[in-house]
């Protein structure tokens, strides 16, 4: 849920990029925060292993304009994608408004991908979250690989919602800004609606 501070004027957001290990999900971060103006944007901080790149999460802070007379922030967050790190994905979630669902094109990450979803849908099932409501997007990452699955074949296993999707290759920016644009409209109609209500 947006944290409002109505004496500073200030919502703020929490974006979280969950996916399976090696998809892209501190890819597309890294990316974001080194094309964002320094001056609206805080430190990227990472915890790293040798096994995986991201140990807790990657986040961040940036501000992103006006929103209904409000100063708008988003911070982002990526999740480990082993799934012995499940408690850690689950304290991630807390409090989320919108999720960016990173999965990885290579033919011989399907099952992974599928799993990844489906571990994400109980992880906020048990925050009380239904999955097909709540903002979220798919991204289709290393479309650039020659073992790239058909997209369709993606679109089927993951999917499930028919919510916004986008192809990516997260290293070299391809993909990386309109997923965001896309999840950050949907958490902002999300929270404009709550303060409506």
């Amino acid at each position: 849920m947006a944290v409002i501070d109505i004496k500073a004027r200030v919502i703020n957001c929490k974006l979280v990029y969950y996916g399976t290990g090696f998809g892209g999900k501190t890819t597309n971060l890294r990316y974001i925060h080194k094309k964002t103006n320094p001056k609206q944007r805080g430190q990227l901080l990472s915890l790293e292993t040798e096994s995986e790149r991201t140990l807790f999460f990657d986040f961040f802070p940036m501000a992103a304009g006006k929103f209904m007379g409000f100063d708008l922030r988003f911070s982002f967050y990526t999740v480990p994608g082993q799934s012995f790190y499940n408690l850690t994905r689950k304290t991630i979630l807390k409090d989320v408004d919108g999720i960016v669902f990173v999965s990885d094109s290579d033919a011989d990450r399907e099952e992974a991908n599928i799993d990844s979803y489906l571990n994400l849908q109980e992880n906020l099932a048990e925050l009380k979250i239904e999955i097909a409501k709540f903002p979220h997007v798919i991204q289709y990452n290393k479309r650039d690989l020659a073992t790239a699955m058909p997209l369709e074949q993606m679109k089927r296993g993951i999917n499930l919602y028919g919510v916004p999707d986008f192809e990516a290759v997260a290293a070299t920016g391809k993909g990386v800004f309109e997923t965001l644009r896309e999840i950050s409209k949907l958490t902002t109609e999300s929270v404009k609606v709550k303060l409506n209500s």
